[in-house]
């Protein structure tokens, strides 16, 4: 039987919130931002041209010492390809495939493929260390956790923060 994914539309739009915040700063580079009366300096979020950069991005990440040494699924080999459409990113437990959407969809400010950028594929990447795929919620405390932690150690601790107060506002559990 399924497990069911409760946090999952809050996830998502705690994620959604920060993916603005940090697209706002780029766009207006203004990267100084208030949140909850504390200033933070977001870090600059890698953006991605290719499937095989989201693969190296990947692959230095699952090296990173701190990485290996916390989650044994780190040294699980990943392998990254191009999914149809621009809906959404997605992780195959079965495998270990990451899933990014690679067409480019129309903003307000071009065309953009809004999956190749490093908060989606650190969302991904904690699906990937997941100790126990399918025996938990796919967006339970333990994954929150895990993915906080990337963003802090990956992005900065700036981005951590930012993402760990979205989820609190947003009523996501974290672990």
């Amino acid at each position: 039987m399924a497990v069911r994914d409760n946090q999952r539309a809050k996830v998502y739009d705690a994620e959604q919130l920060v993916r603005s915040i940090f697209d706002r700063a780029a766009e207006f580079g203004q990267r100084t931002v208030e949140v909850h009366g504390s200033r933070l300096t977001l870090p600059v979020e890698r953006k991605f041209a290719s499937v095989d950069s989201v693969q190296r991005y990947c692959d230095r990440v699952l090296a990173l010492s701190w990485v290996a040494a916390t989650w044994a699924r780190a040294g699980v080999p990943l392998r990254v390809r191009a999914r149809a459409g621009t809906v959404a990113a997605h992780y195959e437990s079965e495998g270990s495939v990451l899933a990014v959407p690679v067409d480019a969809e129309r903003s307000g400010r071009g065309r953009t493929a809004w999956a190749l950028r490093e908060l989606v594929v650190l969302h991904e990447l904690a699906h990937h260390l997941e100790p126990r795929p399918g025996a938990v919620a796919a967006h339970g405390p333990g994954f929150c956790g895990r993915y906080l932690e990337l963003a802090e150690g990956v992005i900065g601790p700036e981005a951590g923060l930012l993402l760990r107060m979205t989820f609190h506002d947003c009523g996501v559990r974290v672990e």
